[in-house]
């Protein structure tokens, strides 16, 4: 978001409170609305184009219409089939996939919508601020989403492993087993359900931060003509030096729009990995099991042949 309309950068990343004099409102959460809405108009409209069309249209029943519903498409079908399924199975990813999806391309959403400079226009136009900035900018919104994933994770753990598969999660295997280890197990349940905080956090903090730092530098950068300008700078200082931070500015700009990818394909992915995390245990019980089938069927063979 471009800072044209204060001296101080941090006006545009930080969230205000009663907006315009609505109570109990503030622009994130206005902001976070509109997003919300835009968003869920966009999926619908990208899901009725990708679905399969009428039996009248013969094979052209089968193609996706428009380049934002292909867009989502493509991004969808490799996220599902290179990054999650390799990660979660099959059997999650089918489970997990409309979850996971929907994290991915809200938080992206949200991430692009605050490269737009709404609050800024509406300040030159002297109109009270009401919505704009960025939502993923404020550690309530990131920390929101990061609850949600707490509780799709924990959920997940209970139903894959149990009750006592949980725990013995929570003790890294090492229960039941001898009263010596007991101080050992002790510092491992300590660290472990720390951990079930600490995965959460680190995914609202690291959104949170990335936001915050990109948008802080791009009001910077846009700022340095005017910080000349008030200190008494001729006009050639002014020209020069607003051309050279408007040419930075366009290019951390783009970089932001990538960060904007990059940070909701993190978000999501990330959560994808501590929910597999969770089911970890019995994947090499299977496989263990699998091994232990693979070498008696060998060692029937074996037997059969003789």
């Amino acid at each position: 978001m471009f800072s044209l309309a204060s001296s101080s950068p941090t006006d545009h990343v930080v969230d205000l409170l009663n907006p315009g004099g609505i109570p109990l409102l503030t622009t994130h959460t206005i902001t976070l609305i509109v997003v919300t809405a835009v968003f869920l108009a966009a999926m619908i409209y990208a899901a009725r184009r990708i679905a399969t069309g009428p039996e009248s249209e013969g094979n052209e029943r089968y193609i996706t219409r428009g380049r934002f519903p292909q867009m989502v498409e493509a991004i969808s079908i490799y996220l599902r089939d290179e990054m999650l399924t390799p990660v979660l199975g099959e059997k999650a990813t089918r489970q997990y996939l409309p979850y996971l999806l929907t994290l991915f391309f809200f938080i992206l959403f949200i991430n692009v919508f605050g490269l737009v400079p709404l609050a800024d226009i509406q300040h030159l136009l002297g109109l009270p601020t009401y919505f704009g900035g960025t939502p993923t900018a404020s550690i309530t919104v990131t920390g929101a989403l990061a609850i949600i994933s707490f509780f799709v994770i924990q959920i997940h753990g209970f139903r894959e492993l149990g009750w006592k598969g949980f725990l013995q999660h929570l003790t890294g295997g090492l229960m039941p087993g001898p009263i010596a280890l007991l101080p050992i197990v002790v510092i491992v349940f300590v660290v472990e359900v720390a951990g079930l905080f600490i995965k959460p956090a680190a995914l609202a903090i690291r959104l949170f931060a990335n936001m915050v730092a990109g948008h802080t530098l791009m009001a910077v950068l846009i700022g340095f003509g005017a910080m000349v300008a008030k200190q008494g700078g001729g006009t050639g200082s002014i020209v020069g030096i607003s051309l050279l931070s408007g040419v930075a500015a366009i290019a951390i700009t783009f970089l932001e729009l990538f960060v904007a990818f990059l940070q909701a394909f993190i978000f999501m992915f990330l959560t994808a990995v501590f929910i597999s995390l969770m089911s970890h245990h019995d994947e090499h019980e299977h496989e263990a099991e699998g091994h232990e089938h693979e070498s008696h069927s060998a060692k029937g063979a074996a037997q059969h042949a003789h």
